[in-house]
C-alpha cells in the first residue's frame, strides 16, 4: 500500500513538473481531409517554374519543390486570419501595372474545405495576391 501511495505521489509530481499538455487542434481539423493541393503554373517565363505540382501539408510532401516552406506560408496566412485562396474583391481599386503573362490554378483541399482558385499578374492587386502566396507559387519577380 505504501508503494502504491509513493508511486501516485511521484507520478503527480512528475506531471506537475512537465507542465500542461499542449492544446489539441479543433475536432473539425482532426476529422478533416488532409491538405492536398494541385498547383498548375504556366507562362512564367521560366520553364523550370512552369508545370504541375502536388503539395501536401501535415506533414509536408508531394512533388512541390519547396513543400515545407509552402506549407509554412499557408499556415502563417491562416494564423493571420487570411484566406490565401480568396479572390480579390471585384470593386477594389488596383494599380494598372503588368506583371507578365503568368497564370496559376490551385485546386484541392485545404483546412477541410475545397479549393479552386486562379491567380494571374495582370494588375497591382493580383501581383500582390500572387506574391503573398510565394513560395506556394513561384516567384514572379524579375
Amino acid at each position: 500500500m505504501l508503494r502504491l501511495a509513493a508511486f501516485a505521489v511521484t507520478s503527480a509530481l512528475a506531471a506537475a513538473v512537465a507542465g500542461p499538455l499542449p492544446p489539441l487542434p479543433p475536432l473539425s481539423r482532426l476529422l478533416a481531409s488532409p491538405d492536398r493541393l494541385t498547383i498548375v503554373v504556366a507562362d512564367t517565363g521560366n520553364p523550370r517554374a512552369d508545370g504541375e505540382y502536388r503539395l501536401e501539408c501535415g506533414p509536408p510532401g508531394g512533388n512541390h519543390p519547396q513543400a515545407q516552406d509552402a506549407c509554412a506560408r499557408l499556415e502563417a496566412l491562416a494564423r493571420e486570419g487570411k484566406d490565401p485562396f480568396a479572390p480579390e474583391p471585384a470593386n477594389q481599386l488596383c494599380t494598372m501595372q503588368d506583371g507578365g503573362r503568368a497564370t496559376a490554378r490551385i485546386t484541392g483541399t485545404w483546412h477541410g474545405r475545397s479549393v479552386d482558385s486562379r491567380f494571374r499578374r495582370t494588375n497591382g492587386c493580383e501581383i500582390r495576391r500572387w506574391n503573398d502566396l510565394e513560395p506556394v507559387l513561384p516567384s514572379g519577380r524579375s
